[in-house]
């Protein structure tokens, strides 16, 4: 078994898998060396200070070299496809100098996560170039661990992402033929961070590969339908034609999806492959149960992106060690975490925090919202008719809040003595919070004011954007209207 003394190489610490692969290695015990061209990408990990980070660009062979010396282990996480169009003569050339230098250093294993298909058919160039690396890395003495995977759901996963856009934006989808026909054994992104770990170090898996999926085969059109139940959205209709090809589809995708298109074509390419567990590569990489569709994808649906959601926006109450890998994390792209809306504003007040929190922890019930209260009459009314909860609950007291207090149509999530959190209650197509945070500056202090949106399907999306106006009007003077009220009490400062 590898050495806990002697660095474990983790390359791709940047990606999605490698950025979750870390603290799993660190709760097993291992020393962990990160490897990035960019090691600044790694500034805001919450585990930066227990590993050790090195800068190395893995397409120059020197410092492949100086990224592996000492080591006993390699994860080879690496791949090009958004980086270039040539992209499987790059991907080639870095698997075979990284099987060269992990010779020369003597490491005891690399361990590779490649894509789930059948050797020796016509697959996607994708594909193609997956199962090539794998062959590159194992070309030299240094025994490799081949783990191939099919699609990862997980919140940041590219092929989750595509499928979460899709899904979130169309009631009405014209897809191509194999989107119905191809089979698929999607994981868990974190069963594939148990089979990795699980692997280290273990001979028995040295010169093997290994196809590592979850429960179920379905297709993609079964995933599309998944999601849609897990995420409450009213079941998408789905219209198989013969005529898309994954071109076509690849330019589709683009105006719906956020990821790039230099990332979603290899993707769709590798989508007209099937992609299941044979018994050709000798199995599972553990005998433990994975979790199966719907419940990957409950964990994957996450809500906002950042390392805040477990704690601050999620609606499911489930803490972060919950959530796990299935959260959205700093590592993830931009793309990632499915799509939220922010009406973020600023003002400083003249008087000390505390005095800003005596008129934020007031708000609602009969003191009001300091403007527009026949607004929020109105909008309580529309949301009792609709069979939401209304504005009838008022407060529990006038000035005092604790969490699980209803304030109006809001329910307190988080209360400090600078922070105020609530989370909407009333009948929306998503997930709404309100949020008041006070910092102290020099000329008293700076106040933040939130509110955040994540929308459910088309309609949430309409639902925010027709509201944009009038959200302009009435946040912009609620903000200024409590700066008011807090500039006019007595001040301690």
């Amino acid at each position: 078994m590898a050495s806990n003394e002697s660095p474990v190489v983790v390359t791709g610490a940047t990606g999605y898998v490698g950025g979750r692969l870390v603290p799993s290695l660190l709760a097993a015990g291992y020393n962990v060396r990160c490897v990035a061209r960019r090691p600044e990408e790694l500034s805001d990990r919450s585990w930066k200070d227990r590993v050790e980070i090195v800068k190395a660009d893995l397409s120059h062979p020197d410092e492949i070299s100086v990224a592996l010396n000492g080591a006993q282990a390699a994860y080879y996480l690496l791949h090009s496809m958004s980086s270039s169009d040539d992209f499987a003569e790059v991907e080639s050339t870095m698997a075979a100098e990284f099987s060269k230098a992990a010779e020369r250093e003597g490491l005891d294993q690399i361990i590779y996560l490649g894509g789930l298909g059948h050797d020796g058919v016509k697959n996607s160039a994708h594909l193609s170039s997956r199962h090539r690396v794998g062959r590159l890395l194992a070309s030299g003495s240094t025994p490799v661990t081949e783990l191939r995977a099919a699609v990862i759901i997980g919140s940041g996963s590219a092929s989750f992402e595509m499928l979460r856009s899709l899904v979130e934006v169309l009631p009405f989808m014209i897809v191509p033929r194999w989107v119905s026909q191809t089979r698929c054994q999607p994981v868990a992104i974190t069963d594939v961070l148990d089979d990795l770990v699980h692997v280290l170090g273990k001979q028995d898996f040295y010169d093997s590969t290994v196809d590592i999926g979850g429960p179920d085969v379905v297709t993609y059109q079964d995933m599309m339908h998944a999601y849609a139940r897990v995420a409450g959205l009213r079941k998408r209709l789905i219209l198989p034609v013969p005529v898309l090809t994954p071109r076509l589809s690849s330019h589709w995708v683009n105006l719906v999806s956020p990821l790039p298109i230099q990332l979603a074509r290899p993707l769709i390419d590798s989508l007209t492959s099937d992609v299941v567990v044979t018994d050709e590569h000798g199995g599972y990489a553990r005998e433990t149960s994975n979790q199966d569709l719907e419940q990957s994808i409950g964990l994957a649906v996450s809500k906002v992106r950042g390392q805040e959601l477990p704690t601050r926006w999620s609606n499911a109450r489930r803490t972060g060690e919950e959530l796990g890998a299935a959260a959205p994390d700093p590592s993830d792209p931009s793309w990632a975490g499915g799509r939220i809306f922010i009406d973020q504003r600023y003002e400083i007040c003249a008087n000390d925090p505390e005095a800003v929190m005596t008129v934020v922890r007031s708000l609602g019930g009969d003191n009001g919202w300091l403007t527009f209260n026949w607004l929020w009459t109105v909008r309580g009314f529309v949301d009792k008719i609709l069979g939401g909860v209304g504005l009838r609950r008022g407060r529990r007291h006038p000035t005092e809040l604790r969490v699980g207090d209803p304030v109006d149509f809001f329910e307190v999530v988080e209360v400090g003595p600078r922070l105020l959190r609530l989370r909407a209650e009333m009948k929306v197509p998503g997930h709404a919070w309100l949020e008041w945070r006070v910092d102290e500056v020099d000329s008293g202090c700076l106040i933040e004011q939130k509110a955040v949106f994540v929308p459910r399907g088309l309609w949430g999306r309409f639902y925010w954007v027709s509201l944009i106006p009038i959200h302009a009007v009435i946040f912009r003077r609620m903000l200024k209207a409590v700066v008011g009220r807090a500039q006019a009490q007595p001040s301690d400062l």
